[in-house]
């Protein structure tokens, strides 16, 4: 039917927008709603709306465009739950000594594999306990050093060396994916579209 093909294409452009608006509303509530899910209730419903978009836009893009803009609007998600993440509030901030400075190298599988990855984990002691530890992939400070830390203190976000979280680099990246695959979605390319 002629007449439907182009709603079905109007559809497929909107899917990434909707998406992303829903795993930002998901995370988001994960990470600062007062009446939050638990992490493994949040991290399924994270997975059915990442893979339920992705699999929407899949049946409904059609051509050579579909299996590319499925796997640009994923990572496009999966960076939305990132910025999500960087931008929850860790609103308590505590002065913490750093007792031991930990590094340990994550090794490759294989060939073509991501290289060599170096994690450090700095031991902290701070006023109450907690956080009692960062994980970077850079050293951020010496062991003896004192580091101010933003946490939040419900546990739901990990905590963060203080003004060094920014939602922006991981916002951007989803921005560009999300808009390539909206881009995909509403190209008609030749006889297979």
């Amino acid at each position: 039917m002629p007449g439907a093909e182009p709603q079905v294409w109007r559809l497929a452009a909107l899917v990434p927008v909707a998406a992303a608006a829903a795993v930002y509303a998901w995370a988001h509530w994960c990470y600062g709603g007062a009446s939050a899910p638990s992490g493994t209730v949040a991290l399924a419903g994270g997975a059915v709306l990442v893979i339920g978009g992705s699999v929407a836009y899949f049946a409904l893009v059609r051509g050579s465009g579909s299996l590319f803009g499925a796997l640009f609007l994923a990572l496009g998600l999966l960076l939305t739950v990132t910025a999500a993440d960087q931008a929850a509030s860790r609103g308590e901030v505590a002065l913490c000594v750093v007792r031991d400075v930990q590094a340990r190298v994550q090794g490759s599988a294989g060939e073509g594999a991501p290289a060599e990855k170096t994690v450090y984990r700095h031991v902290l002691n701070c006023p109450g306990g907690y956080p009692d530890e960062l994980r970077d992939d850079r050293r951020i400070a010496a062991a003896g050093a004192e580091l101010r830390v933003a946490y939040d203190s419900r546990h739901r976000v990990s905590p963060a060396p203080e003004g060094e979280n920014s939602p922006w680099t991981a916002g951007l990246w989803a921005v560009a994916l999300l808009a390539m695959s909206t881009l995909l979605a509403a190209v008609r390319r030749g006889p297979d579209a």
